[in-house]
C-alpha cells in the first residue's frame, strides 16, 4: 500500500532589510534593493519547499542595529503575532540586529510563534538541524553575556552598598535625598515621628496601637509621585509600615546588604540602644505570631520534632484527597532531600505521632511533675481533662514549655523526649507498627477499655461533628456505617441534650462510677429539658449505685 506523500509546510516569507545611514537611499537601486533581491531569489530556490514571498515590505533604511525601536521590525513583529508571516529572512544576520542580546530575544519570539528564521549569506536557517544548533550556540552566548552583565551590576551595588551608599528608589520616612550629593538627609518633621514610632514601641504598645496613636494624630505616609505623574501614598499608618520602620537599619545609619550591616552614609535618626531593644521585641513577637498564626495546618510538634535516624528535623504538611479530607504528616526534610530510601522514617501520620508523644508525656510526668517545678502550670493543664478542649496553638505553647525537642526512630520503634527542666532526656516504646510506607500507632485497644457511658456520649460528639461537615448525612447513614440499629443511634445522639454540667462529670468521672450507672437512665435524663431537674435526677442515679 503506498504512502501518501507528506505535505509541505507552506512558508510566507517577509524580508526584512536595513541599512545603518540613509545615505544612497534616493538611488534607483540602494543596499535595502540589493538585499531583497538576494532574499527572492534564496526564496525562489525554495519554492519546492512550498515557499512564498510576503508582499509586504519591510525596509529600515537610516536606523542603527543597536537596537530595535525600528519601524519595519515592529511592523513585523506585529505582523508575526497576526499570524500573517511564518518565515523571516534577511541578507545577513546583523541586518537583524548587532546586539547579542537583542538577537537572542527575537529568535525565541520567532521559535514561540513558530517561525523560521533564514540568513541568505551565511545558511542560517532554523529550520534545519544545523541551522537549530547555531541557534542554539548563539543563544549560550547571549546568556553569557547576560550573566556577566548581571554580575557586573551586583558586584557594583555591592561594592556601593558596602561603602553605605544610597542607590536609589523610594526615599525612606524621615529623610529627604540631597539631588546634588545623591545622599539621604534627615527631613526633622518626619524624623520626629519616626522617634515617636520606637518611643511607642518600647512602651509595650503593640504595632496595631502604634499605628493607631499616630493616626489618631492625622498624620499620614509620605506622599509620592510616579514618572507618570500620578501621585499615590498619604495613607494611613498600617501595622506592616510600622513594623518595616522598627526593622530598618535605615533609621541607625547603617546599610543592610546580602544579610550584613555596613556603616552608611547617611545620619542616624534613632540611637543604636533604642534600635536593639526594638529589635529584639519585635523578635519575640514574631516567633509569637508564628505559633498562632495557621492553626489548622501547625503541627503540635513543628519545630521541636527530629528524625533520629539522620538527626534532620521533621517537617510538618499534609495533603488532600478528593479535595475533601486532609491528611497530615511528619515528613522527614533528610528523606526529602535525599530520596525515602536513605531514611527509614520518611514520613509518619501526623495525628498518630501527637497522641503518641502526648500519651508518653502524661504516663511520664504524672509521677514526675514535682521534679519540674519550672513548668508546673503546663504539666497540670496537660495532665487535666481540659486538655482536649484547648486550642491547637495554646496546646503547641504548653508542649513547648515543657520538651526541648522530640526525636523519632521508626526502625527501633521509639520516642525520644528531652525535657526544658534539666534537659532529661527520656526514651519510650512508641508502641509503632508498619502499614505498608507508613508508621502508625493504634488505640482501639485503648480506647475499648473506657466506660460505655462515656464512649457513647463521645460517639454523640463525633456524630454531631460529622454531620455538621457534611460527611454523614443523617441517622440512616450513620447506622448503616456503624452496623447499628437506627434506634441506637437516635438513644446516642440523645445524650447531647444533657446539660454541660452532666456531660462534663460523665468525660470526668471514674470508671467505678460510670460503670455503675446504666445507660438507659442516663437516656431518660436527657428527656428532661430543665437541667436544674436534670441535676436532681442525676444526683439521684448516682446515690443509687453508691
Amino acid at each position: 500500500m503506498s504512502k501518501e506523500p507528506e505535505k509541505k509546510r507552506l512558508l510566507v516569507c517577509a524580508i526584512y532589510t536595513r541599512k545603518s545611514t540613509s545615505e544612497g537611499l534616493e538611488q534607483e537601486f540602494t543596499s535595502l534593493d540589493n538585499q531583497r533581491e538576494s532574499a527572492e531569489n534564496y526564496i525562489k530556490s525554495q519554492q519546492h519547499e512550498g515557499w512564498t514571498v510576503c508582499k509586504e515590505l519591510y525596509d529600515d533604511g537610516g536606523f542603527t542595529g543597536a537596537n530595535i525601536e525600528r519601524p519595519g521590525l515592529q511592523r513585523l513583529l506585529a505582523h508575526i503575532k497576526e499570524g500573517r508571516v511564518n518565515c523571516v529572512v534577511v541578507y545577513k544576520v546583523d541586518r537583524l540586529s548587532r546586539s547579542l542580546l537583542d538577537f537572542s530575544q527575537l529568535l525565541e519570539f520567532f521559535d514561540k510563534n513558530n517561525v523560521v528564521f533564514v540568513s541568505v549569506t551565511q545558511q542560517f536557517n532554523t529550520n534545519t538541524s544545523m541551522g537549530r544548533l547555531t541557534l542554539n550556540i548563539l543563544l549560550s552566548f547571549a546568556q553569557f553575556e547576560r550573566e556577566i552583565i548581571s554580575e557586573r551590576t551586583k558586584d557594583k551595588m555591592g561594592a556601593a552598598r558596602r561603602r553605605g551608599q544610597w542607590l536609589g528608589g523610594r526615599t525612606p520616612f524621615g529623610y529627604n535625598k540631597d539631588e546634588t550629593t545623591k545622599k539621604l538627609t534627615i527631613l526633622s518633621e518626619e524624623a520626629d515621628i519616626v522617634k515617636e514610632i520606637f518611643e511607642l514601641y518600647l512602651r509595650g504598645n503593640s504595632t496595631r496601637e502604634v499605628a493607631n496613636i499616630i493616626n489618631n494624630t492625622g498624620i499620614k505616609t509620605r506622599e509620592y509621585t510616579a514618572k507618570s505623574g500620578k501621585k499615590f501614598g498619604k495613607n494611613p499608618f498600617t501595622s506592616n509600615r510600622i513594623s518595616y520602620i522598627l526593622h530598618n537599619y535605615t533609621y541607625l545609619g547603617k546599610v543592610e546588604f546580602d544579610g550584613k550591616i555596613y556603616d552608611g552614609q547617611q545620619p542616624s535618626i534613632i540611637d543604636e540602644a533604642s534600635f536593639i531593644k526594638a529589635q529584639r521585641r519585635m523578635g519575640q513577637y514574631k516567633t509569637d505570631r508564628i505559633q498562632a498564626e495557621n492553626v489548622e495546618f501547625t503541627g503540635l510538634l513543628t519545630g521541636i520534632l527530629k528524625c533520629k535516624a539522620c538527626g534532620t528535623s521533621m517537617i510538618h504538611t499534609y495533603t488532600m484527597k478528593k479535595k475533601k479530607f486532609k491528611y497530615r504528616y511528619y515528613v522527614c526534610s533528610g528523606a526529602q532531600k535525599q530520596g525515602n530510601n536513605q531514611c527509614p522514617n520518611r514520613s509518619i501520620p501526623g495525628q498518630l505521632l501527637e497522641d503518641a508523644v502526648v500519651q508518653r508525656l502524661k504516663d511520664y510526668l504524672a509521677n514526675k511533675a514535682p521534679v519540674m517545678p519550672v513548668c508546673k502550670t503546663e504539666i497540670e493543664a496537660l495532665l487535666s481533662p481540659v486538655w482536649d478542649t484547648l486550642f491547637p496553638a495554646e496546646k503547641r505553647r504548653i508542649i513547648k514549655q515543657i520538651v526541648k525537642e522530640v526525636d523519632c526512630n521508626a526502625d527501633t520503634q521509639r520516642l525520644g523526649i528531652t525535657f526544658y527542666d534539666a534537659e532529661v532526656r527520656q526514651e519510650f516504646d512508641s508502641g509503632i507498627t508498619r502499614s505498608r510506607f507508613k508508621r502508625q500507632w493504634k488505640k482501639e485497644e485503648q480506647l475499648q477499655t473506657e466506660p460505655k457511658l462515656r464512649r457513647s456520649l463521645i460517639l454523640a460528639h463525633q456524630l454531631r461533628h460529622l454531620m455538621n461537615a457534611g460527611t454523614i448525612t443523617g441517622i440512616k447513614h450513620a447506622a448503616r456505617l456503624l452496623n447499628y440499629k437506627e434506634t441506637k443511634i437516635l438513644h446516642t445522639m440523645n445524650l447531647l441534650m444533657l446539660s454541660p454540667a452532666i456531660q462534663a462529670e460523665i468525660i470526668n468521672a471514674t470508671p467505678e462510677v460510670l460503670e455503675a450507672i446504666t445507660e438507659y437512665k442516663v437516656r431518660d435524663l436527657s428527656f428532661e429539658i430543665d437541667w436544674n431537674k436534670q441535676a436532681e435526677l442525676w444526683r439521684e442515679a448516682k446515690r443509687v449505685t453508691q
